[in-house]
């Protein structure tokens, strides 16, 4: 894996559908940001996925307000609408070449996103032409072997630099929140406080 060696300033993204945004995404940024000396990190929602249909009543203005709510506190965090407000599917290469644009090549980006979705980068689009506009950092649960991923950067050397990040183990998916909720289980500690508040006045997910 790479060592990065800072000589701009550097942006990471993360992207998702953060539906809901939950503690595991806010503890990979924030890995991230302090690992990697990041200045600041943007969170991306998805406007429409690719490649998964929409999962529940959740669209992606309340996932955004729900990622806004729950990113608030850090002042290292923001919120884009740039896929929200682009029609059609959110594709990683559209958002990296219009994010880079809006730059103006003053930063270096990273992308922030997790092993098992690095793992599946030849299936994204374009994905040789990632490697002109970031660099990825790919999150991993303490233990996780990252010999595939290794595997495919040195078959495929076309491919962004990654490195990996070592996180804590925690167990939180947006799919056992939305279940949780369905079954009226508690989600406190799962997510911030204000976003569970969001989630039980709107009444998503029942």
């Amino acid at each position: 894996m790479e060592t990065f060696n800072k000589t701009r300033p550097r942006v990471g993204v993360i992207g998702g559908a953060f539906n809901p945004i939950h503690f595991g995404h806010l503890l990979t940024a924030e890995a991230a940001r302090v690992e990697f000396d990041l200045d600041q990190v943007i969170f991306m929602p998805w406007g429409q996925s690719p490649s998964k249909p929409e999962e529940s009543e959740a669209g992606p203005e309340e996932r955004y307000a729900m990622t806004v709510i729950a990113t608030a506190p850090n002042p290292y965090f923001s919120v884009s609408r740039l896929e929200i407000d682009r029609p059609g599917p959110s594709y990683t290469i559209d958002t990296l070449k219009q994010l880079h644009q809006g730059l103006k090549d003053v930063a270096d980006v990273y992308f922030i996103a997790g092993a098992d979705a690095v793992l599946e980068i030849l299936t994204w689009k374009d994905p040789a032409g990632l490697a002109g506009f970031c660099e990825f950092i790919a999150a991993t649960r303490p233990g996780f072997e990252l010999d595939q991923l290794q595997e495919l950067i040195e078959k495929n050397p076309a491919l962004p630099k990654v490195c990996g990040l070592e996180i804590p183990a925690l167990a939180i998916s947006a799919t056992d929140i939305r279940e949780r909720v369905r079954r009226t289980s508690p989600i406190r500690y799962l997510l911030p406080d204000a976003v569970v508040d969001y989630i039980n006045k709107t009444g998503f997910y029942k």
